[in-house]
């Protein structure tokens, strides 16, 4: 099918298109119960709107992305223009630093992506059937908005593989990255999980969980209208520590907790460690169809192990008992494999006005692919599983 026919628009945020409209493309698995993920839902990109999350002195300027054909939307991407590399999670800073040491100007760029969310999803978002179709017209899109406005660049992060491949493609460059992510193997609950490990690593986890358990008071998984407004207060003060310690500032706004909690409580589990009625930590995780992603941690109190156990054993308690079937736990963090979660790769696009630094990073991403395929394959060896049925 031809795209001559396809109108391709950039809005000025999503208050502009109807949520059925966005999400008839972003999740029409939801007519049959939970989206694949929440994180291109129009509730969860609006409610980074509505809360100055996103938007004016933020960075992330959203110009969601629309393709139509004949008045119907029938393809979308979550587009951003980024004065800035921060809350991507795919790194390109050092792309940036040498195209502007040589003279060039990196800033603003164009990105679609989920802000401040290192999970993979689809970001060319399509109705069934038209894959190709709607791919090709947002990239082409996209690819168009910024060559006129003389912007250096267009990334789109943590897309699906198939979709990196058919980026490719279109002549986009393909980067490969890692995260770590526990995977269910049916396990019955925990303890048959624990089974799957090599003594060592059994015995390190049972001790760890006990070590975490001793802190003085109880753990509790929230969701739905379990959580109150109060459990968000809590979490706040926890999401600040965590935020002004790794970043500088809180990505979020008060008020995106609020906007969560109005519109998206069913898509959330909160674990709380709690001590007289008080909470004092928490992992905050969004709920997908058959995966638990695991976003913010933080506490107002440091007690060994309880960051592992609320934040990894927690989530895969919970991914066992609701069947599950992986948990992807953020970004980085070597210390997750020791727990059962496996490296796994993430794919990226890429696209440059220059020629001369498409180049040069279509060099140091032919370089990376294999460093990171060779990590992938070191660390999966080296990881916590017996090895041929015995023990280890």
């Amino acid at each position: 099918m031809s795209t001559a026919a396809i109108e391709i628009t950039a809005h000025a945020g999503l208050t502009e298109i109807p949520a059925a409209d966005w999400d008839a493309v972003a999740c029409p698995e939801a007519a049959s119960g939970r989206p694949i993920d929440p994180f291109t839902t129009h509730r969860f990109l609006s409610a980074l709107e509505r809360s100055g999350s996103v938007g004016p002195g933020t960075g992330w300027q959203p110009h969601p992305l629309v393709a139509r054909m004949g008045g119907r939307l029938i393809a979308a991407a979550p587009l951003y223009a980024k004065l800035h590399s921060q809350g991507e999670y795919i790194f390109d800073h050092n792309w940036a630093h040498a195209y502007e040491r040589a003279g060039g100007r990196y800033y603003p760029k164009l990105q679609i992506a989920v802000p401040f969310t290192p999970a993979t999803g689809r970001r060319f978002l399509t109705l069934p059937g038209l894959e190709d179709t709607g791919r090709a017209a947002l990239v082409q899109g996209a690819v168009e908005i910024a060559g006129r406005n003389g912007l250096s660049s267009l990334h789109a992060t943590f897309c699906t593989e198939a979709e990196a491949e058919a980026g490719a493609g279109l002549g986009l460059l393909h980067r490969v990255t890692q995260q770590f992510h526990w995977v269910n193997e049916g396990y019955a609950d925990f303890g048959e999980f624990l089974d799957a490990l090599s003594s060592r690593k059994r015995k390190a986890i049972r001790k760890e969980r006990e070590t975490a358990r001793a802190f003085g008071g109880t753990i509790r998984c929230l969701t739905g209208d379990e959580i109150e407004p109060r459990h968000w207060d809590a979490f706040w003060t926890f999401y600040q520590d965590t935020g002004n310690r790794k970043w500088g500032r809180p990505y979020l706004t008060r008020r995106a907790f609020a906007e969560f909690h109005a519109t998206m409580r069913d898509d959330i589990l909160l674990v709380l460690a709690e001590r007289e009625g008080r909470p004092i930590a928490g992992a905050l995780n969004f709920i997908g169809r058959d995966t638990l992603f695991g976003r913010y941690w933080g506490c107002i109190e440091d007690h060994a192990c309880l960051h592992f156990e609320l934040c990894y054993h927690q989530a895969i308690d919970w991914a066992i008992a609701h069947g599950l079937a992986r948990v992807e736990a953020g970004a980085q963090g070597e210390h997750k494999l020791a727990r059962g979660y496996l490296p796994v790769p993430i794919h990226s696009l890429h696209w440059f006005a220059d020629p001369g630094l498409g180049d040069a990073v279509a060099r140091y991403l032919d370089a990376e692919r294999r460093a990171t395929d060779e990590e992938i394959e070191v660390l999966t060896a080296y990881g916590p599983f017996r090895r041929g049925g015995g023990e280890e």
